[in-house]
């Protein structure tokens, strides 16, 4: 057993980890990353990327088979090979993987260490069964894990959840998807496009992130028309039967419906991965679920010199944010105790579906009513958006009523993680409704309808003098 004597240990080398490395070596410190399971970043290679790889397969699929409306006729029946499908997924993924354990590569070996950590106590940590790491401050990115309900465990290999849908060679005939978030409906909309019989039940009406009734109820009426969707639902029973799965639930309107699948893809939320660490041998002061309470500004774990970072402390489970989290708990495991707290960016999210999803900035259900006027614009006769039969979606803008501030926007429609980093740009200037409204919308975009919204919202503005 040897001992390392280091000024900063960080947990877990992935899209906080690496940031909050790189930043700890900026700053002079002496830095380890010290990683257990594989490397490559969950984006990469079960997440953000290959979804996206599948999505795109998706688009083309669903685009192929939508050309007669233009008067171009594809001969015969389009046809998916989901063997080539998922190889493409794969062999995409693996090269954009390769990239990241290149950068890993380029670490030095002393800063390195493979195994996982626990701690023996609070400056202490145990790495596998062969170093032991005294560490100034520790950063703890281990990222976040699906959670599967008992339930669903009993299922077998008949219950998935979405690291294992990168891992098919071919496409199933018919699949279940519990849970409506962002995950679950991704995946569900493209495998639906893809020609899979998709059925998605979700529970208490959600419908992705959104918190606007209005864009709820437009955007669960569009995800019927791909596949069955209940948002409100709930299961009841759940059983294996040979390699199918027997599910029954109840809708929201009363039905009870039992129905058999090759697999039950669970996508129920999240948990980070602190498990493994024996956060009970410290001083850290824990929350009912064994989770080290921390100010989510500074990320600092108490007045101790652990910062938490990316989805491990579960608050923006995003990429970006993750790797700004990273730098600034490397900046402050480095300062400390002159920490500083982290400046966030504009909020941002995005659902990547047909038509998209986006929510920038105050979502419609944190605003106080009353306080606010809702600027709103149907995609269905927007001109760009007709013209390229993309013309489904509903979006509303939130705009303060005293400093016609522009607060954020929910909404639905063509383009829309293309729009969402004007608003986000917009939101994050601190502009108003009017200043926006000055800024140019070229003829004929897309964009043309979110100044529909904002003229909107001016409108009511206005109105109110």
């Amino acid at each position: 057993m040897k001992t390392v004597q280091i000024d900063v240990a960080i947990i877990g080398a992935g899209s906080a980890g690496l940031p909050a490395y790189r930043a700890a070596r900026s700053a002079g410190a002496s830095a380890l990353l010290i990683e257990g399971g594989p490397h490559g970043t969950t984006c990469a290679r079960v997440g953000c990327m290959p979804s996206k790889l599948l999505i795109a397969a998706a688009e083309a699929a669903h685009a192929a088979q939508h050309t007669a409306p233009f008067g171009v006729h594809v001969d015969g029946t389009v046809r998916i090979d989901g063997r080539k499908v998922m190889q493409r997924v794969k062999s995409e993924r693996d090269r954009l993987v390769v990239f990241v354990l290149d950068s890993v590569e380029a670490i030095p070996a002393d800063d390195k260490l493979t195994g996982y950590a626990r701690f023996i106590d609070d400056g202490l940590l145990q790495v596998g069964e062969h170093t032991r790491v005294r560490a100034r401050s520790v950063v703890i990115a281990t990222g976040s894990s699906p959670v599967v309900p008992a339930m669903y465990r009993a299922l077998g290999d008949r219950a998935i959840i979405n690291d294992d849908v990168f891992a098919w060679s071919d496409l199933p005939r018919k699949i279940a998807v519990v849970g409506a978030g962002v995950i679950g409906l991704e995946l569900g909309q493209a495998l639906a496009h893809l020609g899979v019989d998709v059925t998605v039940i979700g529970a208490r009406g959600r419908v992705g992130p959104l918190t606007d009734p209005a864009i709820k109820a437009y955007a669960e009426r569009t995800f019927q028309d791909s596949l069955r969707f209940e948002a409100q639902a709930e299961v009841e029973a759940v059983s294996r039967v040979g390699d199918a799965v027997q599910i029954r639930f109840r809708t929201g309107s009363g039905e009870l419906v039992e129905d058999t699948f090759e697999y039950v893809l669970v996508t129920a939320g999240r948990k980070p991965n602190v498990e493994r660490l024996a956060l009970q041998n410290t001083s850290l002061t824990l929350d009912s679920q064994g989770m080290p309470i921390y100010d989510p500004a500074t990320l600092q774990a108490g007045a101790h010199p652990v910062f938490i970072a990316g989805d491990a402390n579960g608050v923006l489970p995003l990429l970006h944010e993750a790797a700004d989290e990273g730098r600034a708990a490397g900046t402050n495991a480095v300062r400390f105790p002159e920490i500083v707290p982290l400046t966030r960016r504009a909020p941002l999210a995005v659902l990547f579906s047909n038509p998209g999803i986006a929510m920038v900035g105050a979502r419609q259900a944190d605003l106080e009513p009353g306080t606010f006027v809702t600027g709103e614009v149907s995609f269905e006769d927007q001109g760009r958006s007709r013209v390229m039969l993309k013309n489904r979606g509903l979006m509303h803008v939130y705009v303060d009523n005293v400093s016609r501030q522009f607060l954020g926007a929910e909404w639905i429609g063509p383009d829309a993680e293309h729009i969402a980093h004007l608003l986000a740009w917009a939101l994050q200037m601190k502009l108003t409704v009017d200043a926006m409204l000055a800024m140019p919308f070229y003829h004929p975009v897309v964009e043309e309808g979110l100044r529909t919204a904002l003229r909107h919202a001016a409108a009511a503005l206005n109105s109110r003098d």
